[in-house]
């Protein structure tokens, strides 16, 4: 992504500026610095003023002077040259003056009073652009087919001219593999063909510095064709080349470079360009190679069709053999060019500007290389080393100047001059002698912003001498050492290779030397990179319909994204079609010029991303143009069309419709469809129709429009082809036979004068066929037929020019009756009280008088067997079965058991029912009642009154009922059950001795001597109040409907108890308590004492819940437990078996507490505290008497203590009932008693008190009171502890 790029351009400028020179602040002395020069070739334009630069900074400022030639040159004195003021920037003007006389090789000198710096060796020459030298060019005449090279020889110009070739019109020749132009500027033909013949082949040159452009004279050539040609016809027609044989071909040979080999020498980091250009016929084809090496493919190219090969940056790896080969077919030809690679004087390691404090030392390096090895000499000051003053502090070895012991005032400028043959490279570098303190040239409080995941770098550009020690903090407290996640530079620069959020926030660096220290905070925040969460996808989209391109992208909250849409990497039309929405771009009415790719971009000042996506427009294909008619026969025709613009969507088919003329005009029926790559179609034709076609395309999108139809094609008639279809033959009253079928389409007809020949007979009689012929009707009424016999049909078509086909035979029947007879032989099998099953004899084929469709059973339950035959169902409806086809048996479900039923069976056929058979009778036996019709439950406190009714239906004879019922609760636990058993003639029952408030559930079903049929289900609670019952699934029943007793009256025992199973366990926080409950209590508790003891049971609330921790309990100890609950409206008391849980003993920690730190400190601050608080109580004593505390404490009116009542002197709210509580918010000591006669100042109290002591906050604990005793009964009551401000109140 974009992104990233530009996160790395940010960081090879930071990496540019971290190994840049050193720079000295511009207001401390500082030898001069040059910081800007012309090129070492400056080609000058004559017509414009030479303007040599040369500038330099220095403290003070330096001045400024030239050499030319190696001589002064006084610029004073030449009223032509200027130097800006401040610079040494020279300005001369050539106007009216020779331009020659200021060629030449200038060197500037800057010079101040720390040293002298001096530029390059700066050659001035001016750009020439000579006319061409005039010569007589001679019209060329060739063979067609041979080689030739037009020679340019454009005159030599500073800088050389650029080359190319154009005819009179100054339209450039065109040039391929045949005809090319070489690096120096000749053009070359491979072979000539006859249309090279021209007059005018003109080389014109082009000079860059002048703009100026010269043309040679026009070259002639004449490309011959001739058969044959000898050295008397080619001085005949003054041909310059011939061949014996020009009409072949010939095999490849070099015109450039010339022999098998050639050499070729380059600079390091130039472009290097080979060339090699073949003849031959057919044109060669060119190819390269490096032996013994790849071609560098990241900077090679090749050229005028591979004739060139080009190397940019060139390196010694460069050096080498490359071959050039020409192929054809017929043979190759190779050149080998040997390049050597030389390189003029770089830098390894330029010298870089010391800043040095006094008597230390440095050193200067001027690392160089290149081919041959470049010689190195030193300057000091512009003055040879071997010229200036000896000075024992400097050294020079070589590419080395040792620096030692420096002092004030040394302050210098070194140049290193290192050159070879082939150029020379110069370089300044000071020395400057500073005692600086530190100082940081990074502005204050900079903000960094950087992506997630991209690298930081935060500036401490510092400056002093000697060169300060940077260090760096995060946050100010965290030290930064160089190492995973961070780099520190040599220059100060902190580097986080891959930030992330909490990288974020303030940096401090610190400057340190000998002389001082500084500091600077820089602030970096680390930012979520943009990322474009829901790219725009590839759409196509009809033409005039809308397209949406979605965008949706995710940034830091605090960078301000902008959104950008392009359209093939330009901006969008300006068109109010195109909607930039925050998310998404609508292009509206989409047109053929809106197909392009959609770019949605999404800037912050950081970062960016981006995402592509390509609109199709597709259209309907236009219609097919151009339907001609061809290969016409009688029943067919060749059709073919040129199909339309297919609009961006591969046409898919083609479908092609005809019009009827003669029988249906206006109406286009599909014929045929072809497949999208046809053009043609063969038609099948039928007779006597007046044809028109047409074609329509479909693509992706739909149909086109129909194209424009064809001429009119009219087919002769025939007979006709087929004959009608769905031909049938049925009767639709008894005695006739409705012969029917599908008319012909006039399509079908083959020619006018439409008819039907309609034949039938009866089927297995001999008899002859009977006939009827008809037109414009699709059927014929036949009367006076049998009932339901078979009848042979026939339907042939005819016409005036015949008839059709002979006609297929088609079976029919005539019309049926009702049956005549009921089936015999009935019989019924019963399996069971609900199902039997009942059998019958089949009736004859001739007494069903039609098509047999089944049998029809017809059954009634008339009364139950336990009922008197005047109790009979007068309401019993018939049931019906109907068994479908011949069977002769079928089961007849869901009977009633203990019934007496009645059965008969009817025949059916399509015409209706036949007559009954005899009744037929059968009984079902016992089977389970239904359930009691009703249930009532009626509640009281501790008991339960129920009432039921007999089912609605016994199915047989009952014996009695069961009662089943049991105690529920709402989390669906459920108690013991309990089951009952009642005679048939009781229906009431009272259940005595139940628990209060508890919700039962009860359970009735009735019982024959089949078994229990389904019951009945009602839920109660017993309770003070009367409450509604309800019936499962079927809501609360009415508690006031009166109940109807039935002696005798039941009773019934206790249901059991409220509690179930109760399980204890230990865990890390304490005993875990769970029980089962089946009461409606509100009041339970969880009560629990030590084992073995005599205290009291403590308990904890624990209403809804079934499971208790209880914590704070002593480890090691054993406790009895159990669950309780208490009735809110009386004394009963439910209770759970008491159960012992031990508490584990707490293992030692092998920590000896008087050997710790904080333990020995808190003892230390106790100790003291006791000293004190003993001194001013001697003080106190000295001074007189006892103090009261209580007036001290009416005094100060410690909202914590309770006030006491004014009028008989008591402590407020004081009690004396049951247990000796103490008072809410009183100082009584844990025994229950109140001191008020005497001093509660006591230093036994305060010092001695087995339990007085100090918190580790310095709080006092415990009673300021005397005996400190604390009674078991109480171990969950705790007193107050006054406040420490209090007690030293006091005291005082």
């Amino acid at each position: 992504m974009d992104f990233h790029l530009s996160t790395g351009a940010l960081l090879m400028v930071f990496l540019c500026h971290m190994t840049s020179a050193l720079e000295v602040p511009l207001d401390l002395p500082q030898p001069p610095t040059i910081t800007l020069q012309s090129p070492k070739d400056y080609i000058f334009d004559p017509r414009e003023n030479i303007v040599i630069h040369c500038e330099a900074k220095g403290k003070p400022h330096p001045s400024f002077s030239w050499t030319r030639n190696g001589t002064h040159f006084d610029v004073e004195k030449d009223s032509k040259v200027l130097m800006k003021p401040g610079s040494g920037t020279l300005v001369i003007d050539i106007s009216g003056e020779k331009a020659e006389a200021y060629e030449g090789t200038y060197q500037c000198t800057a010079h101040n009073d720390h040293g002298t710096a001096v530029s390059n060796n700066i050659v001035i020459r001016q750009s020439r652009s000579p006319l061409w030298s005039k010569e007589r060019i001679e019209a060329i005449t060739v063979q067609m087919g041979v080689s030739l090279v037009l020679q340019c020889r454009p005159p030599a110009g500073l800088p050389p001219p650029v080359i190319f070739w154009m005819d009179n019109n100054f339209q450039r020749l065109p040039l391929d593999k045949r005809v090319s132009q070489a690096l120096n500027g000749d053009l070359y033909f491979s072979n000539v063909l006859s249309e090279d013949t021209r007059n005018d082949y003109i080389c014109y040159a082009r000079f860059p510095h002048t703009q100026t452009i010269q043309q040679k004279q026009p070259i002639s050539v004449t490309v011959l064709e001739m058969d044959t040609m000898n050295e008397t016809v080619a001085s005949l027609y003054n041909i310059t080349k011939f061949s014996a044989n020009p009409a072949g071909d010939y095999r490849p040979g070099f015109m450039t470079p010339l022999g098998a080999t050639s050499t070729e020498m380059v600079l390091r980091g130039e472009t290097l360009e080979l060339e090699c250009i073949a003849e031959g016929l057919p044109t060669p084809e060119m190819s390269w190679q490096k032996d013994g090496g790849e071609l560098p493919t990241s900077r090679v190219s090749f050229l005028n069709y591979k004739k060139t090969l080009k190397i940019s940056d060139v390196s010694e790896a460069d050096a080498g053999d490359y071959t050039c080969t020409a192929t054809n077919r017929l043979g190759t030809v190779d050149h080998v060019i040997k390049v050597t690679v030389k390189a003029a004087p770089f830098w390894i390691g330029a010298p870089r500007n010391l800043i040095l404090a006094p008597n230390e030392t440095g050193i200067l390096t001027c690392k160089v290389n290149g081919d041959p090895k470049p010689d190195i000499r030193w300057f000091i000051n512009g003055v040879p080393f071997e010229n200036a003053p000896e000075d024992l502090t400097r050294k020079v070895d070589n590419d080395t100047v040792i620096l030692s012991n420096v002092q004030s005032g040394s302050s210098a400028v070194y140049q290193c001059n290192a050159s070879n043959e082939f150029g020379y490279l110069i370089a300044n570098a000071f020395v400057s002698v500073l005692a600086e303190p530190p100082r940081v040239l990074t502005p204050p409080n900079q903000v960094y912003q950087v992506i997630t995941n991209s690298p930081a770098l935060l500036d401490c550009a510092t400056f002093g001498s000697p060169i300060p020690t940077i260090t760096w903090f995060k946050d100010s407290q965290i030290s930064i050492k160089s190492g995973d996640p961070y780099v520190i530079h040599e220059n100060g620069t902190l580097e986080i290779n891959v930030a992330q959020s909490q990288n974020s926030g303030k940096y401090t660096c610190i400057a340190t030397n000998n002389l001082g220290i500084k500091e600077n905070h820089v602030f970096l925040e680390v930012k979520e990179p943009t990322r474009i969460l829901k790219q725009p996808e590839y759409k196509v989209v009809q033409r005039g319909m809308s397209a949406i391109f979605e965008c949706k992208v995710k940034h830091d909250p605090s960078l301000i994204p902008t959104m950008t849409w392009l359209k093939n990497n330009g901006e969008l039309p300006d068109d109010e079609r195109f909607e930039v929405d925050t998310d998404s771009l609508t292009i509206k009415d989409v047109t053929d010029e809106d197909e392009g790719t959609y770019t949605c971009i999404m800037n912050t000042s950081l970062d960016q991303d981006s995402a592509s996506a390509m609109l199709t427009v597709v259209e309907k294909p236009d219609p097919p143009t151009d339907l001609e008619l061809t290969d016409q026969t009688e029943r067919s025709v060749q059709l073919t069309w040129i199909p339309g613009d297919e609009n961006n969507s591969p046409t898919q088919k083609f479908l092609i419709q005809y019009e009827d003329l003669l029988h249906q005009p206006n109406v286009w029926v599909n014929m045929t469809e072809v497949p999208g790559t046809s053009t043609t179609a063969h038609l099948d034709l039928s007779p006597y129709v007046y044809y028109s076609f047409r074609v329509l395309a479909k693509n992706q999108v739909g149909y086109s429009q129909p194209s424009q139809a064809s001429r009119q094609y009219r087919t002769n008639p025939a007979a006709p082809d087929d004959n009608p279809s769905d031909v049938q033959g049925e009767g639709t009253e008894p005695g006739n036979l409705v012969i029917s079928w599908r008319k012909l389409t006039g399509l079908q007809s083959n020619g006018p004068g439409l008819e039907y020949k309609v034949q039938w007979r009866q089927k297995d009689v001999a008899q002859e066929w009977s006939s009827r012929t008809v037109a414009n009707v699709s059927q014929v009424v036949v009367s006076g037929t049998p009932i339901f016999v078979p009848y042979e049909i026939k339907v042939q078509s005819l016409n005036d020019y015949g008839n059709g086909p002979e006609a297929e035979v088609v079976i029919g029947y005539s019309g049926e009756d009702l049956p005549l007879s009921a089936p015999d032989g009935v019989l019924v099998m019963v399996h069971n009280s609900t199902l039997a099953e009942v059998h019958w004899e089949p009736v004859s084929s001739h007494s069903v008088r039609g098509k047999l469709k089944g049998y029809k059973v017809y059954y009634r339950r008339e009364r139950g067997l336990h009922e008197a035959e005047e109790e009979a169902d007068q309401e019993s409806q018939d049931q019906v079965l109907t068994f479908s086809g011949n069977l002769t048996k079928g089961r007849l479900p869901d009977l009633q058991p203990y019934s007496l039923y009645n059965l008969f069976i009817r025949v059916l056929n399509s015409k209706g029912e036949g007559p009954p058979s005899p009744d037929k009778q059968f009984e079902t036996p016992e089977g389970v009642p239904g359930p009691p019709s009703f249930l009532q439950v009626n509640p009281s406190l501790d008991s339960f009154t129920l009432e039921w009714g007999p089912p609605l239906n016994n199915n047989g004879r009952l014996i009695g009922y069961t009662l089943r019922y049991q105690p529920v609760n709402t989390t669906i636990e459920t108690g013991p059950v309990k089951i009952m058993d009642f005679p048939v003639n009781e229906t009431t029952v009272t259940l005595d001795n139940l628990n209060s408030s508890v919700l039962y559930k009860f359970d009735l079903n009735a019982k024959t001597v089949k078994g229990a049929g389904p019951s009945i289900t009602k839920e109660a609670s017993t309770a003070m109040e009367t409450t509604p019952t309800a019936e499962v699934g079927k809501g609360p029943t009415d508690p006031t409907t009166p109940i109807t007793q039935s002696p005798p009256l039941h009773k019934a025992p206790s249901v059991g108890p409220v509690f179930g199973t109760v399980n204890t366990s230990v865990s890390e926080e304490g005993a875990v308590i769970s029980w089962e409950y089946f009461g409606h209590h509100k009041n339970i508790y969880v009560e629990y004492m030590v084992e073995n003891s005599k205290e009291d049971w403590k308990k904890e609330s624990v209403n809804g819940s079934h499971s208790h921790v209880l914590k704070g309990l002593k480890p090691g100890t054993s406790y009895r437990v159990r669950v309780v609950a208490r009735d809110p409206t009386g004394p009963t008391l439910h209770s759970t078996n008491e159960e012992v849980v031990t508490v584990p003993a707490v293992p030692s920690r092998h920590v000896d507490i008087a050997t710790q730190g904080w333990f020995i400190g808190l003892m230390c601050a106790i100790a003291l505290l006791i000293l004190v608080l003993l001194i001013v109580c001697f003080i106190k004593r000295n001074k007189g008497g006892k103090y009261p505390v209580k007036e001290k404490e009416e005094a100060h009116q410690d909202p914590e203590i309770q006030p006491m009542k004014e009028d008989d002197g008591t402590f407020g709210e004081y009690s004396d009932t049951e247990d000796h509580k103490p008072l809410k918010g009183s100082r009584t000591p844990s025994n229950g008693t109140v001191r008020r006669d005497e001093s509660d100042d006591s230093l036994v109290d305060y010092g001695e008190g087995g339990d007085g002591q100090f918190n580790e906050d310095g709080s006092f604990i415990g009673q300021y009171s005397g005996k400190k005793e604390k009674d078991t009964h109480e171990g969950n009551e705790s007193s107050e502890a006054p406040s420490p401000v209090n007690a030293m109140n006091s005291f005082v």
